[in-house]
């Protein structure tokens, strides 16, 4: 009895893991549109990529989300808590080597849409970019407001009044080359 009940919740478990059905991308939490010119055959994945705290370094292409192709609509889900605090991008790129990873040299696509993630909302100082690194001391975030949670920050747009704005869902997050 006990060896079926454990085969029984064996493969319970492995039917949970199992890939999740693909939706409209209007059912995940950020949408937008692919657009640029492709290489023929590109392997095109979305990634969730940037800096955060503890996690200094944030590069995952691992993120539930609708086939990928040039011209097309595209869903994606973010993950519920990436770090205690992180600045990010979703970004498209052809996975070249197919490892499943954005690497350097991997042809992308980004926007001028910044992802923030804070545990709690309030205000948050701006940030500067540290020496050493080229552009030193200039301001990379300006001070803002967030909310708890997803915030999305448009830097396309002037800081106010629904800039940034709680980011669920996101909608518009179109990518190009």
């Amino acid at each position: 009895m006990m060896k079926r009940a454990a085969s029984l919740l064996s493969l319970l478990a492995l039917s949970a893991c199992g890939q999740q059905p693909v939706g409209a991308p209007g059912d995940y939490d950020l949408s937008g549109t692919l657009g640029g010119k492709w290489d023929a055959g590109a392997r095109l994945r979305l990634a969730l990529v940037g800096a955060g705290v503890p996690n200094i370094v944030t590069n995952t292409a691992n993120l539930a989300q609708t086939p990928l192709h040039p011209g097309a609509a595209f869903g994606v889900n973010l993950p519920g808590i990436p770090d205690v605090l992180g600045l990010y991008q979703v970004i498209a790129f052809d996975d070249a080597n197919n490892n499943g990873t954005f690497d350097p040299g991997e042809t992308f696509a980004r926007n001028r849409q910044w992802l923030m993630f804070s545990p709690r909302g309030g205000e948050i100082p701006a940030l500067k970019v540290p020496g050493g690194l080229p552009s030193a001391g200039e301001e990379a975030l300006p001070a803002m407001t967030v909310a708890q949670g997803w915030n999305l920050y448009d830097r396309a747009q002037p800081l106010g009044a629904g800039n940034p704005r709680p980011g669920h869902p996101v909608t518009g997050y179109d990518l190009s080359r």
